[in-house]
């Protein structure tokens, strides 16, 4: 992926703009996070062992299978914490302390705003390790995973070296039937706790969304940012004509150009191609070559 598929004049009509945008405006999905190794929940890594990520991101799902929505959350929360910023995300730090009035929504749950993670939650969530050895399950009862596990050292199936993490999203990788007790509990009472992110029909933060209104409707929007998401999931897709009524152009950042089109007007701009090339490209002339290290963003808002 090169910066040369963006054609010269929307380069030059982009540049100008944002040189001239002061009041800017940012939805960010799972995509932005894709360049640092981390699937998204729609399009190519949108399935999880044979499920659809979407329908494991519901109370329902939670309520039918706590046990295979923790591990689904936790091999995902591990692999955000063993992930990297990318251009992309180092791009949107420096725009934030270059325009004091940058608001980011972020839609995603990889938690690169904190950095004080516990991993694994509890013991039983740990993720799998690779082994030459053909180890007893602490936890099946059945011999399932034990056939599972003699007849692919047989066939020679699993390649993961001795001590690496094991694929669970492969549904040909064993993962463990957790006891429902032994799920990560509340410290004060014992009850189940639940990740800590909003599920599909779930409502946002009454306290976010009014910050987020409050910054909409204070004054005109220069330009719109939207960055690896198909802007399906409302309320946080509505701020996209929210921000158009405000007076903002509208660029669209996606790997899915049929995604990327949908809405679009003539003074908007499609790049087609993957945020951690583009952005940091189309962003330079006003901020310049990154920075080596990754600076902190100053105004994020998860919605």
């Amino acid at each position: 992926m090169t910066f040369n598929n963006v054609s010269p004049k929307d380069r030059e009509s982009f540049t100008k703009h944002l040189q001239k945008s002061y009041r800017i405006l940012a939805l960010c999905g799972a995509g932005l996070s894709a360049a640092s190794g981390l699937p998204t929940f729609r399009g190519a890594g949108g399935i999880w062992r044979n499920h659809e990520a979407t329908s494991l991101a519901t109370p329902e799902a939670f309520a039918d299978d706590p046990a295979l929505v923790w591990q689904f959350y936790s091999y995902r929360r591990h692999m955000a914490l063993n992930a990297r910023p990318n251009p992309a995300h180092l791009a949107l730090a420096k725009l934030a302390r270059k325009r004091s009035e940058f608001v980011t929504l972020t839609q995603n749950v990889d938690g690169w705003e904190h950095n004080n993670f516990t991993d694994p939650i509890v013991p039983a969530l740990a993720i799998p390790k690779g082994s030459s050895q053909l180890l007893p399950s602490t936890t099946d009862v059945t011999g399932a995973e034990a056939s599972r596990s003699i007849s692919d050292a047989l066939k020679g199936t699993r390649s993961t070296e001795e001590g690496q993490d094991l694929d669970l999203s492969d549904v040909g990788v064993a993962i463990p039937n957790i006891p429902i007790e032994r799920l990560p509990r509340c410290p004060e009472c014992q009850g189940l706790l639940r990740p800590d992110v909003v599920w599909f029909g779930e409502a946002l933060s009454r306290k976010t969304m009014a910050a987020v209104d409050d910054f909409v409707e204070e004054s005109k929007i220069d330009l719109m940012l939207v960055i690896g998401t198909s802007a399906r999931v409302f309320p946080a897709a509505s701020y996209v004509e929210e921000a158009r009524r405000r007076g903002a152009r509208v660029a669209v950042f996606n790997m899915d150009k049929q995604d990327g089109e949908k809405g679009l007007t003539e003074r908007d701009w499609l790049f087609h191609g993957d945020s951690g090339v583009l952005l940091p490209a189309l962003l330079k002339p006003l901020l310049g070559d990154l920075a080596a290290n990754a600076p902190e963003s100053s105004r994020e808002m998860p919605v």
